[in-house]
């Protein structure tokens, strides 16, 4: 055991003594446990984050005192932080907005692993982690597909008994009363068990539940036929999300996730190309695979905008390693890529959706946030639309369903007003040079990482202008996370590079 746990400090960087040694080293497991659960589990990787900060927080007050830092990321980030909170207090609904500074308390998984990864062994470590415990649900999700799930019902008689609970042909029943079915006996043995059961099932891109009455089971000792379906089916049409709750929300962790494993692929291949060894072909073919197996998740969950945000990614990661030859390279394969990816998303994707409504979120968001001086300084107040929204005059009078402005600039200006806004493009604007500082200076995996987190930023920013992905705190947590491990890997890259000299 002692040889294990020192070498975790190797790794970790820890060079203190005593209880100070114990929490640091406690607070870096955390770390771990929070990058491996990022992928998975919100609850989970909130979990390990709050018990870390306990670590990290009761390590404050012990010598030798940590040194923290103080800069433009720093200024920007605190600013846009700070203005939260005064918007939050000058909100049309203030108990509300209060209650949602909680999400933007999530900045702080920043700073918890910029201050306990201490060495560039660290930053390895955690993105490896990342990336590898990604791979558990990327790979699940392909196979689940083949497997096929639930019971997905047709010839459905308008005076059976699931035509009578709100149910019709190409509807596909999940669980009864919680538990998953997958063929027609099963439902029809678990509805019979009590006066009235809960049917969930899955209509497209939304999972509903219904209730469905004994009474209304037709006789007959065919299942088919007393549930009142001409036939069945297993499911094997739905747009991916992996162990979360909604594909969107999937999609845009995977595309930051799938941006460092691609930057990791490409440092491997230079290093490849440069030294001819066999490390960097093996790091080449792994990344390879995971990037390709993320793709493939990303284009079963049928979100457009992430495609993009991973595409800009690729491109910003390919700008950023400076060769004409990759760029060449990228252009060649993104077009028949791109072919390919819009079909299978048409595919995947099952209501023919267009942007009428996303555009008209748009126009009241920028109505909503210049309509007043008032909204123009510190918004309305987040979420505080939930509750006044026919006093704003959204939803179309509440003909459109509830939701939020589909865009991150048009969200935080609507509702936290245009300073917010502007402060959280300084923050990304200056995390976007610290990263292109230490990439010019580093080479093998820490070049990697640092391209990976930079493709991140890039492909976050983009699909943020239509989707509100700072809102999602579980895409929000593996943003900060990235953040963390490139603001922390950046000036020990540029250290080693200044002391080799």
């Amino acid at each position: 055991m002692a040889r294990f746990t020192d070498k975790l400090d190797a790794v970790a960087g820890i060079e203190t003594e005593g209880n100070a040694r114990l929490l640091e080293r406690a607070a870096f497991v955390f770390l771990l446990l929070m990058a491996a659960a990022a992928p998975h589990s919100i609850a989970a990787t909130q979990t390990a984050w709050l018990l870390g900060m306990v670590c990290s927080v009761a390590r404050l007050f012990m010598r030798p005192r940590p040194v923290f830092r103080f800069g433009w990321l720093e200024a920007a980030l605190g600013a846009f932080v700070g203005w939260s909170v005064v918007s939050a207090f000058f909100s049309y609904e203030p108990a509300i907005s209060i209650d949602k500074l909680r999400g933007v308390g999530l900045f702080l998984i920043l700073y918890f692993a910029l201050y306990n990864l201490r060495s560039l062994r660290a930053v390895r470590l955690v993105a490896f982690v990342l990336v590898a415990s990604a791979m558990v649900n990327v790979a699940w999700t392909p196979l689940e597909r083949l497997i096929g799930r639930g019971v997905e019902i047709h010839g459905v008689r308008p005076d059976g008994p699931l035509a009578k609970a709100g149910m019709t042909t190409g509807d596909t029943i999940l669980k009864v009363n919680g538990q998953r079915v997958g063929s027609p006996e099963e439902i029809v043995s678990l509805a019979g068990s009590a006066d009235t059961a809960a049917i969930t099932f899955h209509r497209p891109d939304a999972d509903k539940t219904v209730t469905l009455r004994r009474a209304d089971l037709i006789r007959s000792a065919d299942a088919v036929k007393a549930l009142g379906i001409e036939g069945w089916k297993k499911n094997r049409k739905w747009r991916a999300k992996g162990f979360y709750g909604h594909f969107t929300t999937y999609s845009e962790v995977l595309q930051l996730i799938g941006s460092l494993a691609l930057g990791l692929m490409i440092a491997g291949f230079l290093a490849w190309r440069r030294e001819a060894s066999g490390g960097a072909r093996g790091q080449v073919l792994i990344f390879a695979v995971c990037f390709g197996m993320i793709s493939l998740a990303m284009l079963l969950s049928g979100t457009r905008a992430s495609q993009l945000g991973l595409m800009v990614s690729a491109f910003a990661i390919v700008a950023a390693v400076g060769s004409r030859r990759f760029v060449i390279a990228m252009i060649a394969m993104a077009v028949p890529v791109g072919i390919a990816g819009y079909a299978v998303l048409q595919q995947t994707r099952q209501q023919d959706e267009n942007n009428e409504y996303r555009k008209t979120m748009w126009r009241d968001g920028i109505r909503l946030a210049t309509e007043s001086t008032r909204h123009l300084l510190v918004g309305v107040g987040m979420d505080s639309l939930k509750k006044r929204w026919p006093e704003f005059g959204l939803f179309d009078g509440g003909y459109l369903p509830m939701g939020h402005f589909h865009s991150t600039p048009i969200q935080l200006a609507a509702e936290r007003g245009l300073p917010a806004l502007l402060f959280w493009l300084a923050f990304l604007a200056v995390y976007a040079r610290t990263l292109w500082r230490g990439i010019k200076a580093a080479s093998g995996t820490s070049l990697g990482i640092l391209l990976g987190c930079f493709g991140g930023l890039a492909g976050f920013f983009t699909a943020g202008i239509v989707h509100y992905n700072l809102g999602d705190g579980e895409v929000a947590m593996v943003f900060y996370l990235l953040a963390g491990m490139g603001v922390s890997a950046s000036p020990m890259v540029l250290r080693d590079s200044a002391n080799s000299e």
